[in-house]
Order: C-alpha cells, then structure tokens, then sequence
C-alpha cells in the first residue's frame, strides 16, 4: 500500500476556495459518493433527509469556535491561543518568532502577555497573560490562512454552527455548518464535542505518512450521546471530528466520558463504528483528504475530486459538501 503524501495531491483552481459562505446555509450542493456500486451523483444539501434510513443516527461535534486569534494593536505580534492550561494561561502558536521568544513580553488584547517558554518540536509556546484576554470582545475569528482574508462580523456567526454549544475550537467543524434549525429537526441525530485544534492547519511534514504525528485533541461523549450511538443501526457522522472521536473510542459499547485523540486515519484503517460520512471538499496532501481516501478508496474520491473540480463545486471550510455512503 502506498503511503508517500504526494500520492494525495491534485491541482486545484483558485477561484474553486469558497472565501465567503453562501447567503443560505442550506443552499449547497451535494455530492453523493456510493462505495458499493462505485457512483457518482450530483444533488443538494436540501436533499439530504432522503438518504436516511430507519435506524440511522447523525453524529455531530457541537463544539463552538472561540475568537482565539489575539493581534498586537500595531499588528506586529499575532498569538493563535488553543489549550487552556490554567487561569490566563494558554498554548498557543505565535508569530514572528523572533519577537516571541522566552522572556518576551508585549502588551496584546488590553492585556500583557509573556512567553514563558517554546516547544521545539513543534514551535508552541506557553503564554501567561496579566488578566485573562477578553477573547469574545477582542479576539478575532481564527478563519483558516487558504481564505486569504481578514475575520469579519459575518465570521463571527457563519463560521459557528447553529448547534455549537460547548466552547473550544479554533478551526469550524466546517460539515456542520449547511445545517439549519430547521433541517437538523427532521433528522435523527446526536452530539459527540471534540475541540478542534490547530493541527487542522498545518501541513503534513515530509513525503511519508508514516512518520506524522497529530496534534492532540480533547474529545467529550456524553451519556445521552452514548446511548443515541449504542442504539444506532447505521452511523453517519457529520465531518471528520465527528468520526475520529467515534473511531477513538474503546471497542464495545460506548462509555460516556472523557477522552484524548492523536489519531491519524489513513489507508488501511479498520473502520469499526463509522458507516457514512457527511464531510466538505478538503486540502491536497491534507490529513483530511487522506482520510476520505481511506473510507472511499483513493480511486473513488481522486475520481469525485476531478468531478466536483470539473463542475465546479466550491471546496473547504466554507464550501460545498460530499456525502460518503
């Protein structure tokens, strides 16, 4: 089996990135990928309660998206906050490095903020603030660097979905957001939280898969969303969060509880608890497009991407979706 990175690459049209979403949540399309008969067909989102089944249980991560992106005011130092170690405490990523080495310090989010220390392997730093930033007053919306824009007011709803509650992320469980209120009551379903962390971002290093290791994420399955998954015919999970806290989780039945992911899904995986998936078009040479390859085959997927590329489909966070079946 191959597993050098390069094998997951395709060239993509710019024009093809989705910078703004669709006025209409629920107005884009879908893609229906059929594993078993090996299909390929052209619907929208709308269209989606006609695929579910008796038995059928949607997972989603209702996780929320916090203003985590912290500029200097005069945009010289930018610190991306997503692990709370303590109070004003964090992880975090930071740029430049030459002014954010240990013992830096700077004033940043109406408060003043230290580098304590540097991870080496990954370049992390641990920052204690004075007071705790304000992050929903002065943080801004960590929207992924590939939209090549500036966070806005419209970020601030369109990049959350409408059933984020628990507060964590910093990158959109971006399948989510096509549901409306409206939509999701019509279909059976249930909530898992991960916390998406920054490791949604950066590229895979090097050429072999093998040698890549994920950030770790905090995961959360609640003893209703346990006993919505154990009593589940069929599982579709809603985005690739979804389904790695599925895959993490112990065999047998679920436990509700608490719990850590490092895993990396590629081909070869052993799928145990995932049937379907609801996930939007992602990345060349991304931890996620290795994913949909392992659960569809990379003939399959290479084979949809080079049709929604051809008729156009609008790709990532703010894109259109594929159904995985």
């Amino acid at each position: 089996m191959s597993s050098p990175l390069s094998d997951y690459d395709f060239a993509l049209p710019r024009e093809l990135v989705a910078v703004r979403p669709l006025p209409d949540r629920a107005a884009s399309r879908m893609m229906v990928v059929d594993r078993t008969a090996g299909t390929v067909t052209h619907r929208a989102f709308r269209d989606l309660p006609e695929f579910i089944r008796p038995g059928d249980m949607l997972v989603l991560n209702n996780s929320r998206v916090i203003p985590a992106r912290l500029v200097t005011d005069d945009g010289r130092v930018e610190l991306l906050l997503f692990d709370q170690l303590g109070p004003a405490r964090w992880r975090a990523f930071a740029r430049p490095g030459k002014r954010t080495r240990t013992g830096a310090h700077f004033a940043i989010a109406g408060t003043t903020a230290h580098i304590e220390s540097i991870d080496e392997a990954d370049g992390t730093r641990i920052v204690r603030f004075d007071t705790e930033p304000d992050l929903e007053k002065l943080g801004h919306m960590p929207i992924p660097p590939y939209l090549g824009r500036e966070d806005d007011a419209e970020d601030r709803v369109r990049y959350q979905t409408v059933y984020a509650r628990e507060s964590g992320s910093v990158a959109a469980p971006t399948a989510g957001l096509h549901f409306t209120p409206e939509i999701l009551a019509k279909l059976p379903h249930t909530f898992v939280t991960l916390h998406v962390g920054p490791g949604t971002f950066l590229p895979v290093r090097g050429d072999n898969l093998e040698t890549h290791r994920m950030h770790g994420e905090n995961f959360v399955v609640s003893p209703e969303g346990a006993e919505e998954i154990n009593r589940a015919g069929r599982i579709i999970a809603v985005g690739t969060t979804s389904l790695r806290v599925l895959e993490s989780l112990p065999p047998g039945p679920v436990q509700p509880g608490k719990g850590r992911t490092e895993i990396f899904i590629k081909p070869g995986f052993p799928f145990v608890r995932t049937n379907a998936l609801l996930t939007n078009f992602h990345l060349p040479k991304s931890t996620l497009f290795v994913l949909v390859c392992a659960l569809a085959g990379k003939e399959l997927i290479g084979r949809a991407y080079a049709e929604a590329i051809g008729r156009g489909y609008r790709f990532f966070s703010y894109g259109d979706c594929m159904l995985i079946l």
